[in-house]
């Protein structure tokens, strides 16, 4: 069953650290089966407060998506993304 993780960014504290992130982030995708569906596209608020960017990938299933999100490679680029901006992130089971 697919998965998806949900990246809200919900504000930035240091954009070099953000900058960083980017630079590395790509490099954990890597035998990964990761399909990115939406990031930082124009949004439309419907309710609530507006984030500053989404992101929304997939992966054919749970485990795919922890595999990569726990993966040595993942955490050491996220270090950097979270030093860079407060975000959310929300695994969810497709339907």
């Amino acid at each position: 069953m697919a998965t998806y993780i949900v990246f809200t960014r919900e504000g930035t504290q240091d954009q070099g650290e953000l900058d960083t992130y980017q630079s590395k982030v790509g490099e954990t995708f890597k035998g990964h089966p990761i399909k990115i569906l939406a990031a930082y596209g124009p949004q439309q608020v419907l309710e609530g407060d507006a984030p500053e960017g989404v992101v929304v990938v997939e992966f054919p299933s749970t485990a795919a998506a922890r595999a990569w999100y726990d993966s040595p490679a993942y955490q050491a680029a996220a270090q950097h993304r979270l030093k860079g901006a407060r975000y959310r992130a929300v695994l969810v089971e497709g339907v």
